[in-house]
């Protein structure tokens, strides 16, 4: 597990720093003039959810999914599928279940007040990918640790699966200009900026566009797929209205978000 630690550790720093430069070398939209002071807030939550998750869960998911492989327990074993088989449907199912989590934290509203502190974040960069609620990881973590007891896919392919979600999740946030061509090629296979930035529009109908977290056919099939948003995007809004003061960039605010209910959503 020492060894897992360490490669998400360092695909999470090596993705960090290279989203940061590009979008310091060439910026897509308009930079956040406190970016430093932004990414404070947004990399402490991630801080808070990681020592949260720690103390909560007493087993990681590639753990456990080693533990019931040792045990031939789970549907994948039982299959007899060859490895690389396990690591490839282990990868897209574990995905597909995260594209169905997201759709579900913007159906039903408990699940909704924990994850509109990722949206609330009115600028868009790679922070914003890893910006979320301590209690919305803990959920997440449950429902992984629950897919993996049910299909014990390959400790190999959760690991895989960690990494590609976490470095996904700031590629796909982050404010750096693509071509446009390449931009089109790259989204047969994986989301990208101008993708899942239509999601973050302050437009409830293109928020509820483009859920996938890594790989963008989910949205495709089950027709939640929007290719542009209505206002293009160098001019389009982000964010809720409801938490547009700067106060909402604290760590303490982002944290009480779920339990707050603003009466203005003014800028100061």
């Amino acid at each position: 597990m020492d060894g897992e630690n360490i490669l998400r550790l360092g695909a999470f720093i090596l993705t960090a720093m290279l989203m940061a430069a590009l979008e310091i070398a060439r910026p897509r939209r308009r930079p956040d003039p406190d970016r430093k002071g932004r990414w404070v807030g947004n990399l402490g939550v991630v801080a808070v959810s990681t020592l949260l998750a720690r103390l909560v869960f007493p087993v990681v998911p590639m753990a456990l999914a080693a533990t019931l492989r040792d045990q031939d327990l789970g549907i994948f074993p039982a299959l007899g599928m060859p490895l690389a088989a396990e690591i490839v449907l282990g990868i897209l199912i574990l995905d597909l279940a995260m594209y169905g989590q997201h759709r579900a934290f913007h159906a039903w509203r408990p699940l909704w007040r924990l994850h509109r502190m990722h949206h609330a974040d009115t600028f868009f960069d790679f922070s914003t990918g890893v910006r979320f609620h301590p209690l919305e990881i803990l959920i997440s973590m449950a429902f992984k640790l629950a897919l993996v007891a049910l299909f014990a896919p390959p400790p190999l392919a959760v690991l895989a699966f960690e990494i590609i979600l976490n470095s996904a999740a700031m590629f796909n946030h982050a404010n750096f200009f693509l071509p446009l061509p390449l931009d089109r090629i790259l989204r047969l296979a994986l989301v990208t900026p101008d993708m899942h930035r239509i999601h973050h529009s302050i437009d409830g109908r293109e928020m509820n566009r483009n859920f996938g977290f890594s790989f963008p056919w989910w949205d495709r099939i089950f027709s939640t797929y929007q290719d542009q948003p209505a206002g293009g995007h160098e001019n389009m809004p982000l964010g809720l209205n409801i938490f547009r003061d700067s106060k909402y960039r604290s760590l303490f605010q982002m944290l009480a978000m779920p339990f707050t209910n603003p009466s203005s959503g003014r800028k100061k």
